[in-house]
């Protein structure tokens, strides 16, 4: 199975001396408050309940994101908070997380704890660790995936900031990546790349990269990729031989007598 791994190589324009400020503190739960829409939701009850729920919960996760993404601006702190936010979806990976979480009869001292070992080991800043508090507390464990890659969307919106995730049989070089880095700036023209790795035994060898807004551009290079275009080259449409029409044949050309030029 493929696995996803995010890499160090990022390219960007030399910071300017402000940018370069020291984080300011703030509050996620507080920020959280003004931006939230409803998050509890009525039982399905119509057959258009489903796609209204996915909708609600599409919109929540935009609204955590969008929360965390203000206070991360305001304390100048967009890059760690996507990379805390990186640990954390690798963590709610495991289903068993997020539905612990999510478990109404686990008391809420229980989860706190886990909380703190989570936010230790992984060494999350302080606002990172509110906004975790916040999606516990409102039940919503279950949308961190959704919330991370709506917070990359708007990491990326603000930094100007193109997304490139490499596949490759095995990990790449790191002046490798830089270099696919370059490129993928060259062809969209954005201020500055990331780039994630996944690993895929099924490419054979060789590598592809997507980019654009999920990953709507692809650049194949995979053996994978070039075994399947031969295929299609030297696959022929199926002919059948009808066998009567051809005895037929044969049959009034030996009837019709020698050529007159053969005479």
């Amino acid at each position: 199975m493929a696995t996803l791994r995010l890499t160090s190589v990022t390219l960007r324009p030399a910071a300017s001396p402000s940018s370069a400020a020291a984080p300011r503190s703030a509050n996620f739960a507080r920020a959280a408050a003004r931006g939230f829409p409803s998050l509890r939701l009525a039982p399905p009850r119509r057959r258009g309940d489903l796609a209204r729920r996915r909708a609600a919960a599409d919109a929540a996760a935009e609204g955590y994101a969008t929360a965390l993404s203000e206070v991360a601006s305001e304390n100048g702190t967009l890059e760690a908070t996507v990379s805390d936010l990186e640990k954390l979806e690798k963590i709610f990976a495991e289903e068993a997380i997020a539905e612990f979480f999510d478990n109404p009869t686990v008391p809420r001292d229980e989860k706190a704890q886990l909380i703190d070992e989570i936010a230790k080991s992984s060494e999350l800043q302080a606002h990172v660790v509110n906004f975790l508090n916040v999606v516990v507390d409102n039940g919503r464990a279950g949308l961190m995936t959704q919330i991370v890659r709506e917070f990359e969307n708007a990491f990326n919106s603000l930094t100007g900031t193109e997304v490139a995730t490499v596949t490759s049989v095995v990990q790449l070089e790191s002046q490798d990546l830089a270099q696919i880095a370059q490129q993928v700036q060259n062809l969209t023209g954005a201020k500055n790349v990331r780039v994630k790795t996944r690993i895929d035994p099924e490419l054979i060898a060789g590598f592809t990269i997507q980019y654009g807004r999920d990953g709507s551009s692809l650049i194949d290079m995979s053996v994978r990729k070039q075994i399947e275009e031969i295929t299609s080259e030297f696959e022929m449409p199926a002919v059948t031989l009808d066998l009567h029409c051809h005895r037929e044949s044969r049959r009034l050309v030996k009837n019709a007598g020698p050529h007159p030029l053969q005479n």
